[in-house]
């Protein structure tokens, strides 16, 4: 069953922006934004509770910010300053335990999304 959707990839060019997002069927304390680049390991990018404090890896702080709207139960991902190598496939996951500030890529999540490409030209 699937319980989260990634929307908003595409094309871009080198130094643009792009908003990804992430809608949930059910309601999640903790939620994540992934990547996984061809021949690579997948990256955990940012994660963000309930209560709206995101932990960011220092390869994307400053330049994406994650945010969620409780309400809509949706997840986002606001991208600026785009580079070659952020070109990947995004995906976004959630659970119902909290993030408790723990770096990216280290929580468990049980619940995933199919992924959105994201390609970046130079």
């Amino acid at each position: 069953q699937v319980q989260l959707v990634e929307s908003g990839g595409g094309p871009v060019e080198t130094g643009g922006s792009l908003r990804l997002s992430c809608a949930a069927f059910n309601s999640y304390l903790c939620m994540g934004w992934f990547r996984q680049a061809p021949g690579k390991e997948r990256e955990g990018l940012a994660h963000i509770d309930r209560d709206g404090s995101a932990t960011y890896a220092d390869s994307v702080k400053g330049r994406f910010t994650a945010s969620r709207d409780n309400a809509k139960n949706t997840l986002y991902l606001e991208m600026k300053s785009l580079k070659p190598e952020d070109t990947a496939m995004y995906y976004c996951a959630a659970d119902h335990f909290r993030c408790r500030g723990e770096l990216p890529g280290t929580l468990p999540f049980g619940y995933w999304g199919q992924g959105t490409q994201v390609t970046v030209s130079s």
